[in-house]
């Protein structure tokens, strides 16, 4: 084995090993297996996947108490993206959005308690609202948010129940049933509206984006003032979306 450059630290290079490990397999890891691709012991590995995690780098699986990558590392190299097949389809769906809408499309992913802006199409309108690659919005409070948690597995919704539904818009959800309930018919009728319930001046509509085996990763919403996107504009804009997210479903193995 090459001797350890004195002025590299052992500690980062394992913890770099660590994500590369992730980044390797085809699926998530228990601890004894990243314990071994990285040459250390199991108490070692999993004080390193604990502090990534808490970094937000990894995220673990609670049922098979795995571990894989977090889409915070997207925020490392987001420029690596424009290599990515699957990406490449997702940001022509975002620009044709875009083109026929003028707003900024958003692409947000799941990760731990949030939904997380992975990538997006600027739009042309004066007046926006800018959210950045790599924010994470309340899954509660926000229509991607909603999406995600209603086509995810049920555990998560009374996760996020039992931590508390934060109010932080005039009209976000804090009971529990009112939220079930409305997970219920954003599942029923595959869209979810944000009606000021994470800012007091803000609306939103989100899709959920359908992948092989009918898994939702990810979906598609558009943000704006709430003096521009009145009921009647929001249901417009919801139409395209829908129709865009129906096709990028398709092309990414999903049902449409």
């Amino acid at each position: 084995m090459d001797r350890l450059d004195p002025n590299r630290s052992a500690t980062a290079l394992r913890a770099l090993k660590v994500l590369e490990t992730l980044a390797e397999s085809r699926a998530p890891l228990p601890v004894a297996k990243v314990a071994e691709a990285i040459g250390a012991d199991r108490s070692t590995a999993y004080r390193m996947l604990m502090t990534l995690m808490g970094a937000g780098y990894v995220t673990r699986d609670e049922r098979t108490r795995c571990y894989q990558l977090g889409y915070k590392v997207l925020t490392l190299g987001q420029s690596l993206l424009d290599n990515d097949e699957r990406a490449e389809l997702i940001l022509a769906c975002l620009r044709a959005i875009s083109e026929r809408t003028q707003e900024t499309a958003h692409f947000s992913v799941l990760d731990r308690d949030a939904a997380v802006l992975v990538l997006r199409a600027k739009g042309t309108r004066l007046v926006t609202v800018d959210f950045q690659i790599g924010d994470r919005a309340p899954l509660h409070c926000t229509s991607i948010g909603k999406v995600l948690l209603a086509f995810h597995d049920m555990r998560l919704t009374e996760a996020v129940i039992a931590r508390g539904l934060r109010k932080v818009g005039p009209n976000t959800i804090t009971e529990p049933d009112r939220l079930r309930s409305a997970l219920q018919r954003i599942r029923a009728q595959g869209f979810a509206y944000d009606d000021r319930e994470l800012a007091a001046d803000m609306r939103c509509v989100a899709v959920p984006v359908f992948e092989k085996g009918g898994v939702v990763r990810g979906g598609i919403s558009l943000s704006g003032p709430a003096s521009r996107y009145t009921p009647r504009t929001l249901a417009g804009l919801k139409d395209v979306v829908v129709a865009a997210a129906r096709d990028l479903s398709r092309q990414l193995g999903g049902p449409g």
